[in-house]
């Protein structure tokens, strides 16, 4: 993620899994729905950097982050089924 290091992408990854399983109402456990944030965050920033755009501070993070991990959550979701 453009901007904000490892570090911040990590704390951004984490307050998006939070939101993120407040927007889908999941109930797979705040551990499970925080590494997802963080590994939706991450995913976001590559693919966001692959496409060449390259989202800066962290409200865009947030932003980007939140929906990387609404798509992991809804994916877990369907492989858990």
């Amino acid at each position: 993620m453009a901007g904000v290091g490892i570090i911040g992408t990590i704390i951004i990854g984490l307050l998006a899994g939070w939101l993120a399983e407040r927007f889908t109402r999941s109930d797979h456990g705040l551990l499970t729905n925080l590494v997802l944030g963080v590994v939706g965050a991450l995913v976001f920033g590559w693919v966001a950097g692959q496409l060449g755009f390259f989202p800066r501070g962290w409200i865009a993070n947030l932003i980007g982050g939140t929906i990387g991990a609404v798509v992991l959550i809804t994916l877990y979701r369907q492989f858990r089924r």
